[in-house]
């Protein structure tokens, strides 16, 4: 796992760089980022994680890795059939598929029909003027004590103020922001 993570975190920038279709981008997480979540993942003993925004699968390897190390796994969520793709190439050669459940859907219609699914981590790092819109089912699936990791804080401020500014109105959720990679937004439910 850790040789193909090391690639994709290569592979990611040069990727970009060559690229001006915002679409056609992975638009990774930074290594840093990566070491983040995976020591949030351990240190919340997170079992059940849910990632929205899987792209090539380079910030599912470092969630991945910190919940099988608890003995739990990641369910990631993606829209786009060519980072599907890519996805499911990656962690064939990582050899996580047993512990990643990969689905390629909207991650909206997803959360609505998502029952009594709850996780203990949940990361964005997707369509960021979404999230309000997302709020009420991800306040759901997110079960007391449960952590919200939200990428791009910093680098995407604007985008990301209505969303943050909800988050900090909610007297059930805890939050800051730490200036890592992006800067990623933390909110703890309350128990």
């Amino acid at each position: 796992m850790h040789a193909v993570r090391a690639e994709l975190g290569e592979e990611g920038p040069r990727h970009d760089a060559g690229q001006p279709e915002r679409a056609q981008r992975l638009l990774n997480i930074t290594p840093e980022t990566g070491e983040l979540l995976a020591v949030l993942v351990r240190a919340t003993g997170a079992r059940r994680v849910l990632e929205i925004g899987t792209s090539n699968g380079y910030s599912t390897l470092w969630l991945a890795e910190a919940a099988v190390a608890l003995g739990g796994g990641v369910t990631t969520l993606e829209y786009a059939a060519h980072k599907i793709a890519l996805a499911q190439r990656n962690f064939a050669h990582a050899d996580v598929e047993g512990c990643v459940d990969l689905i390629h859907t909207d991650a909206g219609a997803w959360l609505a029909t998502a029952g009594s699914a709850t996780f203990d981590l949940v990361f964005l790092d997707a369509e960021r003027t979404l999230y309000c819109h997302w709020w009420p089912q991800l306040r759901r699936v997110l079960r007391p004590g449960g952590l919200l990791v939200v990428d791009n804080a910093l680098s995407h401020a604007t985008e990301m103020a209505p969303f943050a500014a909800l988050l900090q109105a909610d007297a059930a959720f805890t939050c800051t922001t730490l200036p890592v990679g992006n800067g990623e937004l933390l909110a703890v439910k309350d128990a």
